[in-house]
């Protein structure tokens, strides 16, 4: 059976939505006689094809990123071509140059969508093509999403929850029981009892908002990623004069990220729009027994972070409780240790790449 797995982009592109696709092609690819290929598009440049880790991966060319997406004519000649070669289209939702294609060309072949979230930032493209949304949901033959809030929130899925089928994105376990204690004690001996921060700096993170609430806390913050809103957040840590606690590193490979996770107090995800659909990071930081503190957006991350339990959730744009929540964590041990506890329990039991993968085959061999 062969699938073709539809996202905007693909790595080396840093995103979760990226990983997830990643995780699916790979992990996939070659079990129980599927034959997975990736169709996507560069972030900018000439269209290329290759085969990474044994998966065939087509990158439409672009003129370049608008509102997050990439501008790309070439994507619906690749889609033209590609989807009457497989059994299955499975289209990785909000993209909206894919589901465009898919209305234009109406391929007679099976679909899966993985819905991830809603259009966020792209409100006029989403108002003009909503018929075409409806459309492409309606003839899919099932629906991906990762978690109940997800499906109770979604304008859209509303109409469609019958077809819906709720897998929680999952992360390898295995990977984070490493433990490399030379290069743990380095990073605490640099950086102290830290905050943590991981993931592309863009506009709906809301690291602006951590980075207000560092004020008032002497402990120091490690910001792991590049974006967009880099300079403009250097800009804000210059102006409120903490430059002295605050860091940032390039992003990281995974064996690398996982010392830093092992060695922080706490990891906190800011974010402040529905595009943060889901965090896969609170798993990754969850898997190495550490506690969270995630904003509610309606989302995954509350589905993922339980409020109490795991860690706190927080209101959105609010920094003075972004700062207590901090503040209530690293000053007791006693409650750190707990809610470490209680992430790495939840990460086993819910989120093993290995149970994502399993129902994942099964919603393609039984349409």
């Amino acid at each position: 059976m062969k699938i073709l797995i539809v996202n905007k982009l693909y790595s080396p592109w840093i995103g979760g939505v990226e990983k997830i696709v990643q995780q699916i092609a790979e992990g996939l690819n070659g079990k129980n006689e599927l034959n997975i290929e990736v169709l996507c598009c560069q972030p900018f440049g000439r269209g290329e094809f290759e085969e990474v880790n044994g998966v065939k991966i087509y990158r439409a060319s672009s003129l370049g990123m608008l509102w997050g997406m990439p501008l790309s004519f070439d994507f619906f000649k690749l889609f033209k071509r590609i989807f009457q070669t497989v059994d299955i289209i499975d289209l990785h939702y909000p993209f909206p140059l894919a589901t465009l294609a898919y209305f234009i060309f109406k391929p007679k072949i099976k679909l899966i969508i993985h819905y991830h979230s809603d259009i966020v930032r792209q409100k006029v493209l989403e108002f003009l093509i909503r018929p075409i949304i409806f459309y492409t949901l309606k003839r899919a033959d099932k629906i991906i999403v990762s978690n109940q809030n997800v499906l109770k929130n979604s304008f859209y899925l509303k109409s469609f929850q019958q077809k819906c089928e709720i897998i929680p994105f999952g992360v390898d376990l295995d990977n984070f029981r490493r433990r490399a204690r030379k290069e743990i004690k380095k990073i605490r001996e640099k950086y102290g009892k830290f905050i943590l921060f991981v993931g592309r700096l863009s506009y709906y993170k809301g690291v602006e908002y951590l980075i207000d609430a560092m004020k008032d806390i002497e402990s120091k913050l490690v910001i792991i990623g590049d974006g967009p809103t880099k300079k403009r957040l250097e800009l804000k840590i210059k102006n409120l004069k903490i430059e002295n606690k605050i860091y940032f590193l390039s992003a990281q490979e995974e064996k690398d990220l996982i010392n830093y996770y092992r060695a922080c107090e706490v990891l906190v995800l800011p974010s402040i729009f529905k595009s943060e659909a889901f965090g896969l990071v609170l798993i990754e930081v969850m898997a190495c027994g550490k506690p969270v503190i995630s904003t509610e957006l309606g989302t995954g991350t509350s589905f993922v972070n339980k409020d109490g339990i795991t860690g706190f959730v927080v209101s959105p744009r609010d920094s003075r409780s972004l700062s207590n929540a901090i503040r209530k964590i690293i000053t007791n041990d006693k409650m750190t240790k707990k809610f470490g506890e209680n992430a790495l329990n939840r990460a086993k039991e819910e989120f093993s790449l290995d149970k994502m993968l399993k129902k994942t085959i099964f919603v393609y061999q039984n349409i």
